[in-house]
């Protein structure tokens, strides 16, 4: 047996990880490449392996940087089956239209600016043929997908839908047991259930995004949210909120929805200006089997968590724009999350240098990424070829991340035999040296950074 990481080795994004076993092999993710786009968009297009030479895909979760080039995989001949939990399913065919939609206006863009057309990664046709791929099934039912080879999704608490995948490998007369642990999501966040907690296994994945690094506690974050809106309305000012679309988004509004409550919090309107995380936000309404029961409970007291009369999605080109005239406090969430593309851009453009405005950072930013800029609290940052100078006070509120955090991760692989093998992925340098060095000195005598293209035996 042996596992091949083809992305997230090294760095934040583009998942895409191989398992071998009995001559067969398993996709566990195929993620798309973000940050420097040049750079990005190369890798995206050069698939580093033969997708017909696939048995198998799984997908952990619904995020582009675990899911973006999917459609690829199909474009270039692969027929097997995609294996994900029923909500990450849904989300997908979100994810991936928007995503391919995307890829056609910048495309369009470009050619009218550079005079050369650069054709999308691909189109909507791959994305429905894509879809036709999927085979759905719930948490913490075993399932045979290959010859010798058994998964199981267990609840990450990352994002709706996300899983750890439990591998049971059957090879030479012997059985080894594989954890590919996707992104790991946190204790107590507010709308999904507490991530599984895992037994022994003899080969373990995990995530290191936030390895030298924790969260601001979730209990403390709708406080601090209450102040900034007090400070930011005070101003006159706008806060501008660039969000994910899946997941990030809802816990805003979620929050938002419980500081009704408190009448010490002017009560703003709030604009969510994202076509796609309003089909998102109804996927979270038709899968209630992921909520924790504090969302539960508050469905109960007080209806719908993500709506209200003052909370409006904003779905129409003209509408967005509209909001371009607003001269008064409101609250303005809009995607992309890390500021690269959408129409988050536009609402950045055109309040980043107003001093009496917010930008409210609540997600990981990656390197070379817009979002990571303003993160560096850069005096100028360069948005449609512009550069703009960012007067608009910026707070980061890591308390929003389904990431978890250092403290989370830590006590994560120390459920582990010290003994057993543990790979790092999914984190920038700084991050998984410091986990690395973290573990070992807790007594995990055996823990590697994951390199790319280098297949690791066990």
């Amino acid at each position: 047996m042996r596992i091949t990481s083809h992305g997230a080795a090294e760095t934040v994004t583009g998942s895409k990880h191989i398992l071998e076993s009995n001559g067969k092999r398993v996709l566990f993710d195929c993620g798309m490449f973000q940050g420097i786009r040049k750079e990005a968009e190369q890798r995206n297009r050069e698939l580093p392996f033969d997708p017909v030479a696939l048995d198998a895909v799984v997908i952990t979760h619904a995020h582009i940087d675990h899911i973006g080039v999917l459609p690829m995989l199909i474009k270039h001949g692969y027929e097997g089956p995609i294996y994900a939990t029923p909500a990450t399913r849904d989300l997908c065919t979100i994810m991936l239209l928007d995503s391919a939609h995307l890829q056609k206006k910048d495309a369009e863009f470009l050619s009218k600016k550079h005079r050369s057309y650069v054709s999308p990664l691909y189109e909507d046709d791959h994305v429905y043929e894509t879809m036709k791929m999927f085979e759905s099934f719930h948490y913490d039912i075993p399932r045979e997908i290959l010859p010798g080879i058994k998964i199981t999704f267990r609840d990450a608490g990352h994002v709706l839908g996300s899983a750890m995948v439990e591998v049971e490998c059957k090879e030479n007369g012997s059985t080894k047991r594989f954890l590919e642990g996707g992104d790991l999501g946190r204790v107590h966040m507010p709308i999904l259930k507490d991530p599984w907690v895992p037994g022994d296994f003899d080969v373990v994945m995990m995530e290191s995004t936030y390895g030298n690094r924790d969260h601001d506690a979730v209990e403390a974050m709708d406080g601090r949210l209450a102040q900034i809106i007090r400070d930011t309305s005070k101003r006159g000012g706008k806060i501008i909120i660039p969000s994910f679309a899946l997941e990030r988004a809802q816990e805003i509004v979620y929050a938002l929805r419980r500081l009704e409550q408190d009448p010490n919090v002017p009560r703003l309107p709030v604009y969510v200006d994202s076509p796609m995380t309003v089909n998102i936000t109804e996927v979270f309404r038709m899968h209630p089997e992921c909520f924790d029961d504090s969302i539960r409970d508050f469905v109960s007291a007080n209806g719908d968590p993500f709506a209200t009369q003052r909370i409006q999605y904003v779905r129409r080109v003209e509408d967005s724009m509209k909001l371009n005239d607003l001269n008064k406090p409101a609250i303005i969430i809009s995607a992309s999350g890390m500021c690269e593309s959408g129409r988050i851009l536009h609402h950045l453009r055109n309040n980043c240098e107003d001093p009496r405005n917010t930008i409210l950072i609540v997600g990981f930013q990656a390197k070379n990424t817009l979002g990571r800029r303003i993160v560096e609290r850069e005096k100028e940052i360069k948005i449609f070829g512009v550069k703009r100078a960012l007067n608009a006070e910026v707070h980061v509120l890591n308390g929003f991340s389904a990431h978890a955090g250092r403290s989370e991760l830590i006590a994560f692989a120390q459920r582990f035999k010290k003994s057993q093998r543990v790979l790092l992925v999914h984190g920038e340098e700084e991050a998984m040296t410091a986990l690395k060095s973290t573990l070992e000195s807790s007594g995990q005598s055996n823990v590697a950074i994951q390199k790319e293209g280098v297949p690791v035996e066990f």
